[in-house]
């Protein structure tokens, strides 16, 4: 049975206790609707929560139990020999569950038998045959074990889901009955629902802070593994960027690290005042006919894709500023890709996101704050910058710092506007000041790490989950200061 099935029984039940719930309640308290506690549908709503949820949670942590306690099981057995050809056991577990996928296609495509499937005799070489024919690509390097292992896989996950659908349905109909027997018109069935919704709220309110530890998670494990390959003051301290998959890789972090804060305060000096300006402009100068036709026309620029400004950067900003600082113009500039073109069109991306958070900040200020300034005989200027900008700065404060973590975070427009040679710390400051020069960042090297068929099992590869985290908690670290700092002015201005 699949879970499309489960979930379709649970539903069908739902709405069966709904009905009857409603129909239950008007017959305890004799057709007198007004000796009902609570109104009828929350009663329908209890027996549909009580069937539902509670089957629900028993599938999403069957699940987890699920995919963490078989793959475990698996590793366990596999030999030292095949987990060392490979790389990791992690590695050769993603193999098991590569082919163990091809199984199961294979035989729902009636390119394999069921009996062929689960054969522990069957020739591996002639099975990837019949892979390919259903477009399953494996590679060449699935050893008999590795076969042997994802046909015990599968065995496994049927075992488990089998006895995790008969636990669900279980718990549904238990839940059902329950449900049924509690329904009469004294029971409050109004006050379970709403400490239902409670949990609900309170599981969603949880849902960022848990994915927040999620991500960290992810990362801090892989990460460990390449401070155990490279070492880490080599990697916090090093001025050097040279990765190399055939090893004497040099990853000094910090050329990265200035690539990433030399574009994105480009890209700030750019956002920043041209954002908050038309800001001002929008909400204090502009009349209704020119702010409703300006405002949409600004925040389309929100909705542009990071490679279109990406495409924009490589073909018309670095030709152009090329053409000025290039040689024939001032000769400062060798290459259309630089920091400049980068950080000019990065900023250009990023003026909406100040200029329209800026413009609603502004706007939430009172009007008595204005009327009061002009009353005594401000000018509306002088209303503006002395009244104004002091009651909406901490909100603006937090719309430049959106504005600078979406900056740290970009890719797209540095891989194309500034070029992916971490050549930072040359011989002489004024080159890797020069804001001609080609540079990257963080995200870039993120991206190139990691492309291709690369495994985790180098620190070429695993750096890459290092950047990230480094990056994580950088971006951390700003956010924590912008709120000590929207803070501090707040009891100020109180």
């Amino acid at each position: 049975m699949t879970l499309s099935n489960i979930f379709l029984i649970i539903l069908v039940l739902a709405i069966v206790g709904f009905i009857a719930a409603r129909i239950m309640v008007v017959r305890s308290a004799a057709g007198d609707i007004r000796q009902i506690h609570s109104g009828k549908n929350y009663y329908g709503w209890f027996v549909a929560i009580a069937c539902s949820a509670p089957a629900i949670l028993v599938l999403v942590a069957w699940m987890l139990v699920q995919f963490i306690a078989v793959p475990n099981s698996i590793v366990s057995g596999i030999s030292q020999t095949e987990i060392d050809a490979v790389g990791s056991r992690s590695l050769v577990m993603t193999q098991i569950q590569d082919v163990a996928s091809g199984l199961s296609k294979a035989v729902a495509q009636g390119e394999i038998t069921q009996v062929q499937a689960i054969d522990p005799n069957v020739d591996v070489v002639e099975l990837q045959k019949r892979f390919a024919n259903v477009g399953v690509a494996l590679g060449s390097g699935i050893t008999e074990e590795v076969m042997r292992k994802a046909q015990l896989y599968r065995a496994k996950m049927a075992d488990w889901s089998f006895w995790r659908n008969i636990a669900v349905l279980a718990v549904s109909f238990i839940g059902f009955a329950f449900a049924l027997s509690r329904v009469n018109k004294d029971f409050r069935s109004r006050n379970a629902v709403e400490r239902f919704l409670l949990v609900v709220l309170g599981a969603a309110a949880s849902i960022a802070v848990l994915t927040t530890i999620g991500i960290v998670l992810s990362m801090l494990f892989e990460t460990r593994r390449f401070f155990g390959m490279y070492p880490a003051m080599d990697f916090f301290f090093g001025t050097e960027w040279a990765a190399s998959f055939h090893g004497d890789s040099k990853l000094g972090f910090l050329p990265l690290l200035w690539g990433t804060l030399y574009i994105s305060l480009v890209a700030m000096m750019v956002a920043v005042p041209i954002g908050l300006f038309a800001a001002i402009y929008l909400s204090e100068y502009a009349s209704k006919a020119t702010r409703s036709f300006a405002k949409p026309l600004l925040e389309i620029l929100a909705g542009i894709p990071t490679i279109v400004y990406g495409l924009f950067a490589l073909l018309t900003v670095g030709p152009l500023l090329l053409t000025i600082f290039g040689a024939d113009g001032l000769g400062w500039m060798a290459d259309g890709r630089a920091v400049i073109t980068a950080g000019l069109v990065l900023g250009v991306m990023l003026i909406p996101f100040v200029s329209s958070l800026s413009d609603d900040i502004i706007n939430a200020v009172p009007q008595s704050l204005r009327d009061g300034s002009f009353g005594l005989g401000a000018t509306q200027s002088e209303t503006v910058k002395q009244v104004i900008l002091p009651a909406a700065l901490p909100g603006i404060a937090g719309a430049v710092l959106l504005a600078a973590s979406r900056a740290i975070g970009e890719t797209m427009i540095v891989v194309m506007g500034a070029g992916a040679t971490a050549a930072v710390f040359y011989e002489s400051p004024d080159r890797y000041l020069n804001p001609f020069e080609i540079m990257t960042t963080i995200t870039t090297r993120v991206v190139a790490q990691l492309t291709g068929d690369g495994a985790f099992n180098s620190p070429e590869t695993l750096v890459a989950f290092a950047l990230g985290l480094t990056l994580f908690c950088l971006t951390l670290m700003l956010n924590v200061y912008a709120l000590y700092i929207v803070r501090k002015y707040q009891e100020q201005y109180v």
